[in-house]
């Protein structure tokens, strides 16, 4: 090509996504066509959690310790078992043991 013929050529476009060669680039619709977007309602708080403490797990009496939990068979003593209603379970190495049926 010669110089005055690349001088002719229109100057390439670039696409954007989602157009075909040849089509004619999509206009956007005029600002006026939006609706306003509602305003969304503020969230509830969430209510923080009271942490458990490791004075829960115990109970004194008459200068004697006494455990509230039992202790986990497998992992020994120092490992606690959480209490799930009808069950215990350890945290450690997940054993259950279910508590007996009430009549």
């Amino acid at each position: 090509m010669s110089k005055k013929a690349k001088e002719a050529e229109p100057p390439k476009k670039e696409l954007k996504k989602g157009e075909k060669v040849g089509e004619a680039p999509k206009e956007a619709p005029a600002e006026e066509a939006k609706p306003e977007k509602a305003q969304k309602a503020p969230k509830p708080e969430k209510k923080k959690k009271k942490e458990k403490r490791i004075h829960t797990l115990y109970k004194l009496e008459n200068d004697k310790v006494q455990r509230l939990r039992p202790v986990c068979e497998r992992c020994g003593p120092g490992y606690f078992m959480a209490d799930h209603g009808n069950r215990y379970t350890c945290g450690h190495c997940g054993f259950t043991r279910y508590k007996p049926a009430e009549k």
